[in-house]
């Protein structure tokens, strides 16, 4: 059995860092894990313009620098915290111009625009509600210029169950988009079901310069766990999330593609922080806060299909597809992971009193953290 996982420093193409002091709590938690990060832009007001863009970026390192100069973390934690980079992302609304998709191909700060389909998650009221009707000209913008659109992919009918969206989503918009936008760079986000995990393993193009056109994020809770979850021992609010989990039968399609080797799949944690009393209200905010221990339940999800002992895996899903498709070096240096339990605590800091639950709060994970470069 397999005790060390040595692999290049992974990266998160996926993640919520919210803004202001709840950005302070949470962004060390993913410093200290992972080299580079995709940061949504589904703030209040969201992340519209290149340079709202620039601006939020620099909040995210003055935050990192103040959470350096705390004195809660090693001369050697703090060095791996430095070498954090943020990777910006614009949110794709109506208004939303050819020209901005311009200026943000030529920033070298945005590296990617988001559809969030209007109603679909938390802070989506901006979004869009009908892509190919309302974005034509944009999504050929971003075709020309190789910005990827990344897509949260569920559809918002009122008539279809909340569990069938991403599966009538792949069917009403994914597949037309391919049709009419071939050279689309696109990232089907925080994929739960057989039909996404298919669609994406069957569409192999790519364009001039090699790179996948076609790829996805896959979440630590979708890879662990199926919908009971959320029901487990009475409602778990900890476990909901945008998409929810799904039926086994889907859990063990994203486990099947995660761990297949195939450069369309890569990790994307979808790591998004809410206050306790947020999560347990009456009507609970979606999202599982999962950064501080992303890593070792990834670890967990390749052992269950026994694909840790080929490490060549495991590093292809964390720290080598992902570049690979968004163009941008492999990480130097090693990320380690060892053999050894821990218990998840039951509580963090957060910006309330009520602090915030992390995903799998009180169990016992098996693999640690003891590397960080």
């Amino acid at each position: 059995m397999i005790q060390t996982i040595q692999i290049a420093p992974p990266d998160d193409w996926h993640l919520h860092l919210r803004d202001g002091e709840a950005l302070e709590h949470v962004v060390a938690a993913t410093a200290l894990n992972f080299r580079r990060a995709i940061v949504m832009p589904n703030l209040k007001p969201p992340v519209t313009t290149v340079d709202q863009a620039v601006a939020y970026r620099q909040r995210i390192l003055d935050a990192v620098e103040k959470a350096c100069c705390t004195g809660d973390y090693s001369a050697e934690e703090q060095a791996v915290m430095r070498l954090f980079e943020p990777l910006m992302v614009l949110y794709l609304t109506g208004a939303t111009s050819p020209q901005e998709i311009e200026k943000a191909a030529n920033s070298g700060v945005v590296r990617a625009v988001k559809l969030y389909p209007a109603g679909a998650t938390t802070n989506s009221e901006a979004g869009v509600s009908d892509l190919l009707g309302q974005c034509g000209a944009v999504l050929q913008a971003m075709e020309l210029h190789g910005l990827p659109l990344l897509v949260h992919g569920e559809v918002t009918d009122a008539d279809v169950d909340v569990f069938d969206r991403e599966a009538a989503f792949v069917e009403t918009v994914m597949k037309p988009l391919r049709r009419q936008f071939p050279n689309l760079r696109v990232v089907f986000e925080h994929i739960t079901t057989e039909q996404a995990a298919t669609f994406v393993t069957e569409d192999s193009g790519r364009d001039a310069q090699g790179r996948l056109l076609l790829a996805a994020t896959i979440t630590p809770q979708h890879l662990l766990y199926n919908r009971n979850a959320l029901f487990k021992g009475g409602l778990q609010p900890h476990w909901y999330c945008l998409p929810v989990l799904k039926r086994e039968v889907h859990r063990k399609a994203l486990l099947k593609a995660a761990t297949s080797g195939l450069p369309q799949f890569f990790l994307g944690t979808d790591s998004a922080p809410h206050a306790r009393h947020l999560k347990e209200m009456s009507c609970g905010c979606a999202g599982c806060y999962s950064a501080p221990y992303a890593m070792a339940m990834y670890a967990e999800a390749f052992e269950q299909m026994g694909a840790l002992e080929s490490v060549e895996l495991f590093e292809k899903f964390c720290s080598l597809n992902g570049p690979a498709f968004y163009g941008v070096p492999v990480n130097e240096g090693v990320f380690e992971l060892q053999r050894k339990s821990f218990e998840v605590p039951q509580r963090l800091p957060f910006v309330t009193e009520s602090g915030i639950v992390p995903l799998r709060a009180g169990e016992v994970l098996d693999w640690t953290v003891t590397r960080l470069r």
